[in-house]
């Protein structure tokens, strides 16, 4: 419980320092967080050793949004047409 009122007072430390409110700067934690297992997680898409559906199912986003990713970072993918 300790941990977790450091955590807290840290926030409101930093969030008196600079101009932005807790909410802010826990979202853009979330936000870093999430693009470094994204980032991770692409690492072994690339090598093969991880499929969409299991990348996806970890970090519970749709298939979808992670070939948005795919495509943001330019990175190579098989594209199904649907008919």
């Amino acid at each position: 419980m300790s941990n977790l009122k450091d955590i807290k007072s840290e926030i409101e430390k930093y969030a008196n320092d600079s101009n932005l409110t807790e909410l802010q700067i826990v979202e853009k934690l979330e936000k870093h967080y999430f693009d470094k297992e994204v980032n991770k997680n692409l690492t072994l898409y690339k090598k093969g050793k991880k499929k969409v559906s299991e990348i996806t199912k970890d970090l519970k986003i749709s298939p979808r949004k992670f070939y948005a990713i795919l495509e943001k970072k330019k990175i190579e993918h098989k594209k199904y047409k649907k008919e």
